[in-house]
């Protein structure tokens, strides 16, 4: 379905010049304004040439890879990305994630799909300011200070990701109850659909990473619960 408005700039880096043109193609279609680029060095260049709304960022480039790709335009501008893989691995996915990547897909996948994705992440966008309107959560050694956006766990500010912010943010609203993994990606990512589960799990296990790892509960088969007051 075309967008509606003004049409969000979103920068496809590809390097495979078929498929670059191919994601083009249907994003153009859709209603969206679509800048190229074909390797690491010119994704950056292009980033701080037309400002775009969202990055679609293959892993694997000329130059360097999107994971450096990642993290040079985050440092530059706070702007989601999905990312493109071949590899369906879990330690290269939370690379991606770790230097701020929001979602992704792994290749093959449907276009159909891309496009949902890309629209959710850019309605996500639009909701920032609903979370932020939330106020301060404290949990035992846990503060989430939603309007700043900033986390403290026994008086020491940790950094997260937007996304991993988003989804503790969401955790944090909930304390102690099990959110499925479906309910987590609808809230934190704007879309219900159950291919994008795995994107939770990667952020759950990245988030506990900093936050501790026993103050996210998994139950299995469901999902997760923030516990408070505990941690490790």
């Amino acid at each position: 379905m075309p967008v509606s408005g003004p049409a969000p700039r979103i920068l496809v880096v590809e390097d495979e010049p078929v498929i670059n043109q191919a994601l083009t193609d249907r994003l153009r279609g859709s209603g969206y304004d679509v800048v190229q680029a074909w390797d690491g060095p010119g994704a950056v260049a292009q980033f701080a040439a037309t400002a775009p709304d969202l990055v679609l960022l293959d892993v694997m480039l000329p130059g360097f890879d999107g994971h450096e790709v990642c993290r040079r335009i985050q440092a530059e501008r706070p702007v989601p990305v999905l990312m493109l893989t071949a590899r369906d691995d879990e330690a290269d996915i939370l690379v991606g994630l770790g230097v701020g990547a929001d979602d992704y897909l792994t290749k093959p996948f449907r276009m159909r799909e891309l496009v949902a994705r890309v629209a959710a992440l850019l309605r996500r966008v639009e909701r920032a300011a609903e979370l932020a309107a939330r106020s301060a959560t404290d949990l035992g050694d846990l503060r989430v200070d939603a309007a700043s956006r900033r986390v403290w766990v026994t008086d020491t500010e940790v950094h997260l990701t937007p996304t991993e912010f988003d989804l503790l943010l969401c955790l944090a609203g909930n304390p102690g109850v099990v959110l499925t993994r479906e309910s987590l990606y609808a809230e934190v990512w704007g879309w219900s659909g159950a291919s994008g589960t795995r994107t939770v799990d990667s952020h759950v296990k990245a988030l506990r990473a900093k936050i501790g790892a026993d103050r996210v509960r998994t139950v299995h088969g469901v999902g997760y619960a923030l516990e408070p007051g505990s941690g490790t």
